[in-house]
């Protein structure tokens, strides 16, 4: 992970999951948009979504107000491993 943003939803991510060491973080680059996707095990899914999946979305708003104006907009998907 290269960038401040991408430290950041690291950062949020390992506060939440128990097996950090089984996360697996894929970047996508498109024409506009950065899209992270998180992969997780089924037993941190609940940790890291959160009640009602509040975690996620201020994960996801932490991310938005931390991206630079002028840069590409960043996609946060948090998926089970399969």
């Amino acid at each position: 992970m290269v960038n401040n943003v991408q430290t950041l939803i690291k950062y949020v991510v390992e506060s939440f999951a128990e097996k950090k060491n089984e996360i697996e973080y894929l970047v996508e680059e498109k024409e506009n948009v950065i899209e992270v996707t998180v992969l997780l095990n089924a037993s941190d899914m609940g940790k890291v979504i959160g009640k009602q999946g509040k975690i996620a979305k201020a994960l996801r708003t932490l991310v938005s107000a931390s991206t630079p104006r002028d840069s590409k907009r960043y996609v946060v998907e948090i998926k089970e491993k399969a």
